[in-house]
């Protein structure tokens, strides 16, 4: 699996050396180093790797150090005869050349192989400066991100050099590397030491000066005086700082980690979580995370030589927001410019350019002509509420109604939810979420549905055994595409016994029960927490037409002749499922109709920062508009449209569009390719999803966009309450044996998992093997 470990051992004490820029002395400082350690550390063990060395081998680093110090291990993985930038020099050698997954793998094995020699330990010297590019051309700072080895900066000490030391450190410090020491030589020209210590000090960064090396002479005595000096520099007071400290951090690091989990159980409330059930052992403690995986504390440390950390695949995309891979450095970049040019800068009556270039690019790329408008919010949660404001506004003003009414309801799918806060908790029917919170009223009438799901390899649209006598026995289907080839089945006759039921059912509510609306609203396809239930799209569209259609009977009173909303204001919750989450840039266009507003979050910023955005019509937005200020959205907080989730949602979105440009995941796509009906794909193979559909475990499973959700039967009942997916998520994050294992969240008797949008077809392919080989094994 093209996996990569942090690099972390408790007895391997392991370092990476990175330069501020080329010829600043990295090498000689690695040697002062080595030449430290060995006289300090006579017992133990010194490693000094070069991973991607050029120039002639007579001349190479690791030949410098192995010369100079003694009793110690000396190694370098790939060698290039030409003495140019990496990158240059693999293209003219006649062998391959390395990938970057292949040269991370190649370090972490030679680190792993010092670990089970240590106590010791590692040195790591990259080339040239922070970001020379390695041999495909990856710059060395996102290259190595992934060791997240701790990090020596050799700065700079020449004309120049404090600038080149300062931006080689903030570069690293943005992709989150952790850079305690800077050590450079002495220049009493430039005094380059001088001012650094001061501005480092401020950082919690100790910067130490050596003195440099004796020039290079033609008598032929430069290998005697190389000696002496590092000989005098090893046992100087610079050095054995240098040396304390290192030990120092590596030691409180460890200490940290393996400390967390038991800090946080007395101190964290945790969300969704019964604290009666947690204890530190039951807390994963996250180091870092990188593309689809957190680093985890590796819970089984009775070996100090096995790694402290494992890559544990990030299952539920933390929580459905996590699009991009983690450590995205454009994301990271984009975060870090607009902390600098605003920090954060108030909206109300003003504009910056990061809120408004993301409004127009969201209304620009949205498969939908209605909206025109972009409401700012910080969760998806509260952006529901913006929502569920607008929408009844609309309804009040085109009825006539008194602004103040406390009857006004909304009509929902039975399992749906839209969020934590009280408003958005009334739009969703009494659940195991909200019936226990004292000001919850649920505020509407919810349908049942049919449900799509795979079982036994047929695709089947499920109708409830209560909808039976209404809508007739369920149906089964050759292909998902053929489900949702919305305009082919409108002539079914289910077609016509779904738009019979739903207006019989409104009719009875409003004329019959005198029950007031104000709003449909709807997560389009998939209903995310509720358990992750594939809604019938035909259901759902029939639904919204038939909403619209009723004008006689939902409006009252004065009449609006213009051309937009009908019926109800209709509002599409894609806060999880829009933004590519099932394949779309909009989930809404798998229904095939246009809401009046919808509300989009989780993916926007890529799982970088909280933001919310609420799209709306013209017409909605013109409910708002009056003379009188208390007729306003009265809405918002503190950090409305703040720059810097704006500027990383944009960076978010221009990448989610280009991979989509330039056909990113076409062999994902090539496997589902079905000329029955439009383009449904998956992650998932089909292969994978038919396999799973027939285990006598599983009650049903669903693969659509990254979202894999797989049903198991439980005799004692489904729900949220349930247990029976427990085991199979324990299984998972136990890794059965092999090097990285898997978080996952489970939703009663559901499990679910969610790549990334940039996951690989053979990660995906290796997850896979995992969950159905866990399915069928024990505890």
């Amino acid at each position: 699996m093209d996996v990569i470990r942090s690099a972390l051992w408790k007895s391997l004490h392991s370092y990476q050396v990175y330069g501020a820029n080329t010829n600043v002395g990295k090498t000689i400082i690695s040697t002062a180093i080595c030449k430290s350690l060995r006289r300090k550390f006579p017992d133990e063990k010194i490693w000094y790797l070069k991973p991607v060395s050029t120039g002639p081998l007579a001349e190479a680093d690791d030949c410098h150090v192995g010369k100079f110090v003694r009793g110690i291990n000396t190694d370098c993985l790939f060698q290039f005869d030409e003495p140019v930038s990496p990158h240059i020099a693999a293209q003219q050698a006649s062998g391959n050349v390395p990938s970057d997954s292949e040269l991370l793998q190649s370090i972490y094995s030679k680190i792993s192989q010092y670990a089970d020699c240590a106590p010791g330990w590692a040195l790591v010297e990259t080339a040239g400066g922070v970001h020379s590019p390695g041999p495909s051309g990856t710059s060395q700072a996102d290259l190595y991100r992934p060791l997240r080895l701790p990090t020596i900066l050799v700065g700079d000490p020449n004309l120049g050099g404090i600038s080149s030391s300062i931006s080689a450190f903030e570069s690293l410090h943005v992709r989150g590397y952790d850079t305690s020491l800077i050590l450079l030589f002495s220049n009493h020209k430039y005094k380059n030491h001088e001012y650094l210590v001061d501005y480092f000090s401020k950082r919690n960064v100790t910067v130490l000066s050596i003195p440099a090396p004796p020039e290079l002479q033609p008598d032929g005595g430069d290998f005697q005086r190389m000696t002496e000096y590092y000989d005098i520099l090893s046992e100087s007071d610079p050095m054995e700082h240098a040396l304390s400290l290192l030990k120092a951090n590596h030691k409180s690091r460890t200490e940290n980690l393996e400390s967390m989990a038991s800090r946080a159980s007395s101190v964290l409330w945790y969300p969704f979580s019964q604290h009666r059930s947690i204890s530190p052992a039951s807390i994963t403690t996250i180091d870092s995370a990188y593309g689809d995986h957190f680093q985890t504390l590796n819970t089984s440390r009775e070996d100090t030589r096995r790694p402290l950390l494992n890559p544990t695949f990030d299952g539920s995309a933390s929580w459905w927001t996590q699009g991009l891979g983690h450590g995205n450095p454009e994301l990271s970049l984009a975060a870090a410019y607009a902390a600098g040019r605003y920090g954060h800068v108030m909206f109300a009556g003003t504009v910056h350019e990061q809120a408004l270039t993301l409004a127009e690019t969201l209304l620009a790329n949205m498969p939908n002509s209605r909206l025109s408008r972009v409401f700012y919010s910080d969760n998806g949660s509260t952006g529901i509420e913006v929502a569920v404001k607008m929408a009844l506004r609309a309804s009040v003003v085109r009825n006539g109604w008194d602004a103040s009414i406390k009857d006004l309801e909304v009509i929902g799918l039975k399992g749906s939810y839209h969020g934590d806060t009280i408003g958005a908790m009334d739009c969703s029917e009494p659940s195991v979420y909200n019936k226990k919170v004292g000001w919850y009223t649920g505020r509407g009438y919810w349908f049942e549905y049919p449900t799509v799901k795979m079982v036994n390899s047929n695709w089947i649209v499920e109708v409830p055994e209560a909808l039976k006598p209404e809508l007739g026995p369920s149906s089964q289907y050759r292909s998902i595409s053929e489900i949702f080839n919305l305009s082919g089945r409108q002539s079914e006759p289910l077609a016509n016994r779904y738009r019979t039921y739903i207006q019989k059912i409104i009719k009875k509510l409003v004329q019959e029960d005198k029950r007031r609306f104000g709003a449909l609203i709807l997560e389009p396809v998939v209903l995310g927490a509720g358990g992750m239930i594939v809604v019938d799209p035909l259901f759902q569209k029939l639904l919204v037409e038939v909403v619209r259609e009723s004008r006689d009977v939902f409006e009252s009173g004065r009449l609006d002749t213009r051309d937009d909303w009908t019926g109800l204001p209709v509002i599409f919750d894609e806060v999880f499922t829009g933004l590519y989450r099932l394949g779309r840039f909009s989930s809404g266009s798998f229904i095939g109709v246009d809401p009046d507003i919808s509300v989009h979050a989780k993916l926007l910023t890529g799982g970088v920062v909280p933001l919310c955005a609420t799209l709306a019509s013209e017409s909605i937005f013109e409910s708002f508009i009056s003379p009188d200020k208390s007729d306003a959205l009265l809405h918002g907080h503190s950090y409305t449209a703040h720059a810097i989730g704006c500027t990383v949602a944009q960076a978010s979105i221009t990448s989610m569009l280009a991979m989509e440009r330039d056909h990113s995941w076409d062999d994902f796509k090539t496997q589902w390719q079905d000329s029955r009906g439009p383009e449904i794909w998956s992650v998932w193979s089909r292969e994978f999803i038919e396999k799973l559909s027939n285990d006598p475990a599983v009650a049903g499973v669903i693969g659509l966009g990254s979202v894999l959700a797989i049903t198991l039967k439980d005799s004692a009942g489904s729900g949220y309450t349930s247990t029976i997916s427990q085991d199979l998520q324990s299984r998972l994050a136990q890794g059965n044996g092999r090097e990285w294992n898997i978080h996952s969240r489970v939703l009663g008797n559901v499990i679910y998992l969610m790549s990334s949008l940039t996951s690989t077809s053979q990660n995906i392919r290796m997850i896979e093997e995992f969950v159905d080989s866990a399915l069928h094994s024990k505890v």
